[in-house]
């Protein structure tokens, strides 16, 4: 979980490094107990983490993108909850139409109001 994570940030230019390697790996390991984990040839390839209706994190894998993995992740919290929330970097335009693909809608946002300081998306589901 930690190397897509930390590959998710070196290949994100208008992402700012703010951790170790080591501090990433450690913070994913705080996640574990919530987390849905997509594995192709016994790999990682995927992670979604949610606590109740909150997506706290989505990462595909470089080489695992466009495989359906993230959809059958979001698809799978869609199930078990009535509604979801996340929030997404303004500048994550990708992760912006995926989740509309999947019937996020976007309902705020911020300037910049979190660790990173970049502006970012809220965005909401609901099952019709």
């Amino acid at each position: 979980m930690a190397g897509i994570l930390v590959a998710w940030v070196e290949e994100t230019p208008w992402m700012p490094r703010l951790h170790s390697d080591a501090a990433t790996e450690a913070f994913c390991t705080t996640l574990v107990r919530e987390t849905i984990v997509a594995r192709v040839d016994d790999a990682v390839a995927g992670f979604m983490t949610r606590r109740e209706d909150e997506i706290l994190c989505l990462y595909v894998a470089r080489d695992a993108r466009c495989l359906g993995i993230g959809a059958a992740l979001i698809g799978q919290a869609q199930r078990a909850r009535p509604k979801l929330a996340l929030w997404s970097f303004a500048e994550n335009r990708a992760a912006r139409r995926f989740y509309a693909r999947n019937g996020f809608s976007e309902t705020g946002g911020t300037s910049g109001d979190n660790e990173e300081g970049l502006p970012d998306i809220r965005l909401e589901w609901r099952r019709g």
